[in-house]
């Protein structure tokens, strides 16, 4: 559907007519403005044409595969939150073990092993990074550290940020290296909300830091991490050919947002996070709002190659389905949604864009969320199809 102000009405409308024996008057003005809206509202129909790409499982069997990263020959690493890191070589589907953290590293809740990315020099270096969670007395903190790799030995080489405030759900969790070559992670407000209004504090937030750990000079609170806050629970990064940095959050009750990241941006949470109340209270608005709906999205990519070029996907968890977006020319608003892979596999988390044009999914459902199906949890390989 396309989401713009006459999915708003409509979204309204529903929730109104279930309430109706609540609000009548209310859900009566609904339904009189979702009629004179109707021509409007024929737009929500989304182009289903046939998705441009071919699915192959490349491995199974997995817990929660939470991210993923490819080397330039086509080795992948990946994360399991139970807090295995997993090595899967080319034209091979078992995934070998090559390192498990131990206690004091805890994958309670939604915490555990999280995001993974490659040092761009890691041919050369064998450094990587991840994020995780670990448990201090009663407490939960997540941290992001630089792993080494050399000839099958993983090791953990040196902590770059710790002591991040966590807890048993809003972890974020996703890390990736920038244009700029420098590591931004996501943060969440690890269930005390009014910790991402905070500077002080690391969660609600997205963090920038160079490799080494260090705090990059431009950073827009000096001497802090901190790029960016007022963020619920942001779980995906991704920058448009343009460089433009956009994260997925989840919202409270819907309210899932795509959003541009720009630096010392401040984007309501707690405070709100309805839609037509950022602005006016000074914060940043979103490029798109789920509103009533609820994506939970993750993993988000922008299409590198291929038929889709330049459109965003975006992986959901409770929405089962990867959304693809048509953004705005100026970048700025997501004028078209169009759900792709609808209940096929699930609870989707991680969307990876490689390449030579293929886009990697996986699945989630053994989160304890899902009943898991056979062969989950997958890592999936959608090639496009014109380029088989």
């Amino acid at each position: 559907m396309e989401y713009n102000n006459s999915y708003k009405i409509k979204s309204m409308a529903d929730w109104f007519k279930k309430k109706k024996g609540m609000y009548p008057f209310i859900s009566q003005r609904f339904d009189n403005l979702q009629v004179e809206c109707s021509n409007i509202l024929k737009t929500e129909v989304a182009d289903q044409s046939e998705f441009p790409y071919a699915a192959e499982i490349i491995s199974e069997e997995l817990t929660v595969p939470w991210a993923i990263d490819i080397t330039k020959d086509g080795r992948i690493f990946v994360t399991e939150r139970i807090g295995n890191i997993r090595l899967i070589h080319k034209d091979n589907k078992g995934a070998e073990t090559i390192y498990t953290f131990t206690a004091p590293f805890t994958a309670q809740g939604e915490g555990g092993l999280l995001g993974l990315v490659l040092d761009p020099e890691f041919d050369n270096n064998g450094y990587f990074y991840v994020m995780y969670t670990f448990q201090a007395e009663d407490k939960f903190y997540n941290r992001v550290v630089r792993m080494h790799y050399e000839e099958g030995i993983t090791r953990e080489d040196s902590i770059l940020l710790d002591n991040i405030p966590g807890g048993r759900g809003h972890n974020g969790g996703r890390i990736k290296i920038g244009p700029d070559n420098l590591l931004y992670i996501t943060t969440g407000d690890g269930d005390v909300p009014e910790s991402a209004q905070n500077p002080e504090l690391l969660s609600g937030k997205i963090l920038r830091i160079n490799l080494d750990g260090s705090i990059p000079v431009d950073n827009p609170f000096p001497g802090s991490p901190v790029y960016a806050l007022g963020l619920r629970n942001p779980q995906g990064l991704a920058w448009s050919e343009e460089g433009v940095l956009y994260a997925s959050v989840h919202g409270n009750w819907g309210r899932d947002k795509i959003n541009i990241i720009v630096p010392g941006g401040n984007y309501g949470w707690p405070l709100t996070d309805a839609e037509e109340d950022l602005s006016e209270q000074g914060f940043q608005s979103s490029v798109i709002s789920s509103e009533t709906e609820t994506w939970a999205p993750s993993g988000i990519t922008f299409i590198e190659e291929g038929p889709l070029k330049g459109r965003l996907l975006v992986s959901a968890l409770r929405g089962m389905e990867v959304l693809e977006m048509l953004l705005s020319p100026d970048g700025k608003q997501v004028v078209q949604v169009i759900p792709r892979l609808q209940n096929q596999y699930g609870r989707l988390r991680e969307a990876f864009s490689a390449a030579d044009g293929s886009v990697y999914i996986t699945t989630s459902n053994r989160d304890g969320r899902e009943q898991p199906r056979e062969g989950d949890d997958k890592i999936i390989r959608l090639v496009p199809i014109n380029e088989e």
